[in-house]
C-alpha cells in the first residue's frame, strides 16, 4: 500500500530550486568544468555547453522531475510504477546505483578539498604550492583516510536530519554563501595583470580551437553538472509540491547552474593564464589543475592565503551541496525498497561509502598496485558511472517517456493547476529523437576515448 502522506517533502519552490541547484553545483562545475573548457577550447566549448543545457539538460531535468512528481517515487519505483518488464527494472536500479558509486568517490575529492582548506586556514597554504605535494598527500594513506572520512561525516549527519531541515536548510544557506564568494574569487581573478587575456579565451568562441571531443566532453559535463541520470532529479521530483512549476524550476536550476559554471570558469582561467603567460601545457592541467596549478598562482598573488581560504571554502560548500544530493537520492531508494526508516537506510549508506570510499581513498597510496582495467579504484568507478552508466540511464528514461509513460503524461504532469510549459516543442523533440541519440553518442565516445580508439 502507498503512503503518500508519508512521503518528505520541499517546502515550496525556493526550496526544490536551492536544493536541485546544489545537487548540480558542485566539483563539477567548479572544479570539473573549467579544467574541461580550458582543455577543449575555451569559448567554443562553453558555448556548445550553453547550447546542450537549454536543450538536452532542459529536456532531461524537466523529464526526471516530472517523473518524480508523478510518481512520489525515487529511481526504482519511479520506475516500477509503470510496468513490471525485466527492462523497466533495469532502468530504475541503473538511475538509482549511480548515485550510490559516486558518492564514495566523490567524498573522496571533498576530504581533499577539506585538507587543502585546513592548510590555508593553518597558515600553511604556501606548502601547497610546492612540487609534489599533492601526489604525497594523496599517497599518504591515513591522511587521505582521514580527510575522507570527515567529509563523508558530515554528508551523512545532514542527511540523518532529513529532507526540511538536512537538504533543504543547508542548500538554503550554502547556495547564497556560495554565489556571493564566487563573484568575489572571480573579480579578484579577472583583474589580475594579464588575466584578461584568459578571459577572452573563455568566453569568446574560436572555431579554429573546436574539435569532436569538445563536443563530447561538453555532452559528458552537462550530465555531471546538472545532475542529469543520477536519480537525483527523479527523487526530488518525488518532494516537490504539486502547485510548484516544474518548467519556472527547471529554467531557475539551468541558469543557477550554469552561472556558477561561468563564474568557475572566470575564477580559474584568467588567474591561470596569468600565472602561466597562457602556456597551453598549464591550461591543459586536467584534474590537476585545481589541486596543483590553483596553489601555485595563489602563492604567486598577494593576499593568497585568504584568497586561498576563500576558494576552498567555496570549493567545499559545492562538494558538500551535491554530495548530500547524492546521498539523498540513495537513501530514499532504501526507504522504499527495502521499507526502511531514515536512520537505518542512512547508516546502510554510510557503510557503502565507506567501504567503496576507502578503496579510492587508499588507491593512490596502499592499494596503487591494485588496478581495474588499467585504472585506480577512483578513476575507475568515475569512468564506470559517468562515461557508461549515466548514458544508458539518460537513454533508459527518455525511453520510459516517449514508449511507455506517454510525453502526453508528462505534459499533463508539468501543466497541473495551470503551470506553464511554454518550451514544450523542445521537449518533444528533444526526448523523442534527439536525447537518445546523444546520450548514444557520449557512451560511445566516452569508452572509445578510455580504450584509446580515438584522440583527444
Amino acid at each position: 500500500m502507498e503512503t503518500h502522506h508519508k512521503r518528505s517533502a520541499f517546502s515550496g519552490k525556493l526550496g526544490f530550486v536551492l536544493s536541485a541547484a546544489g545537487a548540480s553545483v558542485g566539483l563539477g562545475n567548479i572544479w570539473r568544468f573549467p579544467y574541461l573548457a580550458a582543455k577543449y577550447g575555451g569559448g567554443i566549448f562553453l558555448l556548445i555547453y550553453i547550447l546542450l543545457a537549454v536543450t538536452f539538460g532542459y529536456t532531461m531535468i524537466i523529464a526526471e522531475t516530472a517523473l518524480g512528481r508523478m510518481t512520489r517515487k525515487s529511481p526504482v519505483g519511479a520506475y516500477s510504477h509503470f510496468g513490471k518488464g525485466k527492462g523497466l527494472a533495469f532502468g530504475g536500479w541503473i538511475n538509482a546505483v549511480i548515485p550510490i558509486l559516486i558518492v564514495p568517490y566523490y567524498s573522496v575529492i571533498g576530504g581533499w578539498v577539506i585538507h587543502y582548506l585546513a592548510q590555508y586556514l593553518t597558515g600553511h597554504g604556501s606548502a601547497l604550492a610546492s612540487d609534489g605535494y599533492f601526489s604525497g598527500f594523496i599517497s599518504n594513506g591515513l591522511l587521505a583516510e582521514i580527510s575522507f572520512l570527515l567529509f563523508a561525516f558530515i554528508t551523512l549527519g545532514i542527511i540523518f536530519a532529513g529532507v526540511r531541515n538536512g537538504v533543504e536548510r543547508v542548500s538554503k544557506v550554502m547556495m547564497p554563501v556560495l554565489v556571493v564568494l564566487s563573484v568575489v574569487i572571480a573579480v579578484y581573478s579577472v583583474t589580475r595583470p594579464g588575466a584578461l587575456a584568459g578571459v577572452k579565451y573563455f568566453l569568446v568562441p574560436n572555431p579554429s580551437r573546436f574539435s569532436w571531443m569538445t563536443v563530447v566532453s561538453a555532452m559528458g559535463q552537462m550530465f555531471y553538472s546538472l545532475s542529469i541520470a543520477m536519480g537525483i532529479l527523479v527523487t526530488f521530483g518525488s518532494y516537490m509540491k504539486k502547485n510548484v512549476s516544474i518548467e519556472q524550476s527547471t529554467e531557475n536550476v539551468e541558469i543557477f547552474d550554469t552561472a556558477i559554471a561561468i563564474m568557475a570558469g572566470l575564477m580559474i582561467i584568467p588567474a591561470v593564464f596569468a600565472f602561466s603567460g597562457g602556456d597551453p601545457d598549464t591550461l591543459q592541467a586536467g584534474p590537476a589543475l585545481m589541486f596543483i596549478t590553483i596553489p601555485k598562482v595563489f602563492a604567486s598573488m598577494g593576499m593568497g592565503t585568504a584568497v586561498g581560504v576563500l576558494f576552498f571554502v567555496l570549493v567545499l560548500f559545492a562538494a558538500l551541496t551535491s554530495s548530500i544530493a547524492l546521498t539523498e537520492s540513495a537513501v530514499s531508494t532504501f526507504e522504499d525498497e527495502l521499507g526502511w526508516d531514515r536512520t537505518r537506510s542512512t547508516i546502510l549508506i554510510g557503510c557503502i561509502m565507506i567501504t567503496l570510499g576507502s578503496l579510492s581513498a587508499l588507491g593512490y597510496g596502499p592499494l596503487a598496485s591494485v588496478t581495474v582495467f588499467g585504472m585506480q579504484f577512483l578513476d575507475f568507478f568515475d569512468f564506470l558511472t559517468n562515461s557508461v552508466m549515466m548514458p544508458i540511464a539518460a537513454i533508459a528514461t527518455c525511453l520510459l517517456v516517449s514508449r511507455i509513460v506517454g510525453v502526453e503524461k508528462i505534459e499533463e504532469e508539468v501543466t497541473r493547476e495551470g503551470q506553464p510549459f511554454r518550451r514544450k516543442p523542445v521537449f518533444n523533440f528533444m526526448l523523442r529523437y534527439l536525447c537518445p541519440i546523444f546520450a548514444a553518442i557520449i557512451l560511445a565516445s566516452s569508452v572509445a576515448n578510455a580504450l584509446g580508439w580515438i584522440s583527444m
